[in-house]
């Protein structure tokens, strides 16, 4: 999956709630035929608040055996783990962190929590340098091994 993908899916996720009605009121006949002594008698119809925006969804967390350790993890500790990173990619306030090895390419995808949070790893994703899929767990065994 790559880091392309994942955030239109995760912003469609959040714009899904924020729809509204495009119906326009309806006036009824009644008001608009009395005439402007008895329309001025009878209680206005009171304004309806519009709703507070929602937050956006939590981010889902990727959940598979071996990523134990890398889920969760900030950038400080990626780098603790992996060393550098290859790649920095901000997209919003989402980032993408690629680290490579000779046996293969991590990429880590990291989101905040909740607003003004540190973005912590949510989703992983390895390849070979060639972009055949490979087995996350051991890609990451094999990365933390150099």
């Amino acid at each position: 999956m790559t880091f392309r993908f994942l955030v239109p899916v995760l912003g469609a996720l959040a714009l899904a709630g924020c729809g509204g009605s495009n119906a326009a009121p309806v006036k009824s006949a009644s008001t608009t035929a009395q005439p402007p002594s008895q329309a001025a008698s009878q209680p206005r119809p009171r304004r309806q608040r519009a709703a507070a925006p929602l937050p956006p969804p939590p981010v889902q967390r990727q959940v598979l055996p071996g990523v134990d350790g890398v889920i969760g993890a900030s950038e400080a500790e990626l780098v603790r783990q992996f060393g550098a990173a290859r790649l920095e990619v901000w997209e919003g306030d989402a980032r993408k962190l690629q680290f490579s090895g000779t046996a293969c390419v991590l990429d880590v995808y990291l989101y905040p929590p909740a607003a003004g949070r540190e973005p912590q790893a949510s989703f992983v994703d390895a390849r070979l340098a060639d972009g055949r899929d490979v087995d996350r767990a051991g890609c990451i065994a094999a990365l933390r091994k150099r």
